[in-house]
């Protein structure tokens, strides 16, 4: 399990400013505040400030790529994620791209790609997708789902 917690594991690199020149506007920059705040809290290793992010009924997905190219998925609950984040001592980094962002009323979503690191070295990439949803006008984290190779990857 501690390959799951690893993979799990992100760093307080913000979210590089929307790709779309048209996602620059007031709201996706809105809804991308508590991805920024969800990185700092997870480099800070604050399990509160992580849940404070979320809505308590989403969840981590992962879709991991093998060095067989056998692909599997796993999941975990924010709860579990904001428990494992507490351990540890590595300086993890996740360096993203630019981001995708769209909005339409109180829903949300930004994809982009990313790179991971432990203590200076890169160990894969993949894509993250945010689900983000606004309640009494606050952006939350929904779910993330992923995508994790170390292979393809720019840095490796």
């Amino acid at each position: 399990m501690i390959f799951v917690v690893l993979a799990l594991q992100v760093a307080p690199v913000p979210l590089s400013p929307p790709a779309d020149p048209a996602s620059h506007d007031v709201e996706s920059v809105a809804a991308l505040r508590p991805v920024q705040r969800f990185f700092a809290a997870i480099a800070e290793r604050d399990p509160e400030a992580i849940l404070q992010e979320v809505r308590h009924d989403g969840k981590l997905t992962g879709v991991i790529e093998g060095p067989s190219g056998a692909r599997t998925v796993r999941t975990i609950s924010w709860t579990d994620f904001a428990r494992r984040i507490t351990t540890g001592t590595e300086r993890i980094e996740e360096r993203s791209g630019a981001a995708l962002v769209k909005v339409d009323g109180d829903i949300a979503m930004a994809w982009a790609p990313y790179t991971f690191y432990v203590d200076g070295t890169a160990l894969r990439c993949g894509v993250n997708h945010f689900d983000l949803i606004r309640e009494g006008g606050r952006w939350k984290l929904l779910n993330i789902t992923f995508t994790q190779r170390n292979v393809g990857c720019p840095a490796l």
